[in-house]
């Protein structure tokens, strides 16, 4: 018993850890969910103590605290932030579906802390908590972790890609390879006109996420219990919004319906839409770069990724597109995360959504793992991977859907038959087409040009 010590809230004595900050309501919470081991993301607890430090700064200002307990609880989250402030969150994600018990975990926490540094008491709900419920800074905490990470991790990571993409597509700008449509033969393209195909995704996947940040900054902080307001100052939230801005330096500003805010998590469903379209485009990538990969000798083999690590414990000298399998499950995990985020979107009952750690659990590891994967996509895989131009010619060479250029000139039944005849022989375009029409080399070499190909037109 000497390492524990008795806690008290309105259901009673508890015991908790002697060394811990927090007190009975997360070790309630400790022991009612021992489900995944699974704690809340570092991203959310980080943007919950940012939170309730603008909402302890908003309260002096509007005299709801003394300035020194205000104080002493900025400088409690202060303290966090600078260490390691997650020894401190022991909650499991799988809790109560209004966050109540990870809202009390950080009220605890910071009341012991900012006790400690006021020499007097500071009460988890009466001062740590003053204009809040749990109701509203769990919704605001995700909009405001969701919004800090595309700002810091995501959109950043995929404007490196980008500029990757683009780097490289300029280098391998000379390379004409044949196209492929339904991984068969077709017309040739450049090399960088494929890359700029991926440029363009990326940059696309940028917008829509920059499209969602406006609704994310918007918070439900001020609705408290229900939406109405109940117990906070009539201008909490445009001041708490002021002080997490300039926390942050993000610019957060009072949602313009609070009941919708708390009673919905439209927007956490929104945006894990576009991370979803997100996922797909890097997929599409990292599948395009496993094909032209694939070989060296039996695959395509017109491209050659970087070598990591051996590719296998049995076969010597095997080596894999790690990079890109990585990306794709990835890719597949955001997938998945964005129909756990659909099905909690849906448990908007009445004035509160009850899914709400599970929606901050996904859209902030679906925002982690695309950030780092979509760095080691730029510059392990693409930045580094190596053209194989005699095989990108030698496939050119053969390709019989070169003949689609003589349609115009000999129709399309004919070119056709050409085609065939190609194929079954195993020989060049150029030299059934010389056979089989009245046209002469020089005009045949000129309409066959695969770098005249990739230009389109006629």
């Amino acid at each position: 018993m000497s390492n524990t010590r008795i806690e008290r809230d309105s259901m009673g004595e508890l015991l908790v850890p002697a060394e811990a900050l927090y007190g009975a309501q997360t070790q309630r919470a400790v022991n009612n969910f021992p489900i995944s081991q699974q704690r809340m993301p570092t991203q959310f607890i980080r943007a919950l103590l940012l939170a309730k430090a603008a909402a302890a700064k908003a309260n002096i200002e509007l005299k709801q605290l003394e300035q020194a307990r205000g104080e002493a609880i900025v400088k409690a989250v202060e303290q966090l932030l600078t260490a390691d402030f997650m020894q401190h969150f022991p909650v499991d994600i799988f809790q109560t579906g209004s966050g109540t018990s990870s809202n009390m975990n950080a009220n605890e926490v910071i009341a012991t802390l900012a006790s400690r540094v006021l020499g007097d008491t500071v009460n988890p709900n009466d001062h740590v908590n003053c204009g809040q419920s749990s109701n509203d800074i769990i919704p605001t905490t995700i909009h405001v972790s969701a919004a800090l990470a595309l700002h810091e991790q995501l959109l950043p990571a995929l404007q490196h890609l980008v500029k990757v993409i683009d780097a490289k597509a300029e280098q391998v700008h000379p390379f004409i390879k044949t196209g492929r449509t339904h991984l068969m033969d077709a017309m040739p393209v450049r090399m960088s006109q494929v890359l700029g195909g991926w440029s363009a995704q990326v940059k696309a996947a940028i917008a829509h996420l920059q499209a969602t940040l406006p609704s994310l900054q918007a918070l439900a902080q001020g609705g408290t219990a229900v939406g109405t307001g109940i117990n906070a100052h009539p201008q909490f939230a445009a001041r708490f919004s002021q002080q997490l801005t300039a926390l942050t330096g993000v610019e957060f500003v009072p949602g313009h319906n609070l009941f919708a805010l708390i009673g919905s998590q439209d927007t956490a469903v929104a945006v894990s839409g576009q991370l979803k379209t997100t996922a797909v485009a890097l997929m599409k990538i990292a599948n395009d770069l496993r094909w032209m990969n694939s070989g060296p000798l039996a695959g395509l083999g017109e491209i050659e990724l970087e070598g990591l690590q051996p590719g296998s414990s049995i076969m010597p000298g095997k080596v894999n597109p790690v990079i890109p399998e990585a990306t794709a499950m990835v890719a597949a995990q955001v997938i998945g995360s964005d129909a756990t985020i659909a099905v909690a979107g849906q448990s908007g009952n009445f004035e509160l959504n009850v899914m709400l750690p599970i929606i901050a659990q996904n859209l902030l590891s679906s925002i982690e793992l695309m950030a780092n994967a979509s760095r080691l996509l730029a510059d392990k895989a693409i930045a580094s991977f190596t053209v194989n131009e005699p095989k990108l010619k030698e496939a050119l060479a053969r390709n019989p859907i070169l003949v689609t250029a003589l349609n115009p000139i000999i129709g399309y039944q004919k070119a056709a038959e050409i085609a065939k005849t190609a194929y079954k022989q195993g020989r060049p375009i150029i030299d059934v087409a010389l056979e089989n029409t009245d046209l002469p080399r020089s005009q045949l070499e000129a309409l066959l040009d695969p770098e005249k190909l990739t230009a389109g037109g006629i």
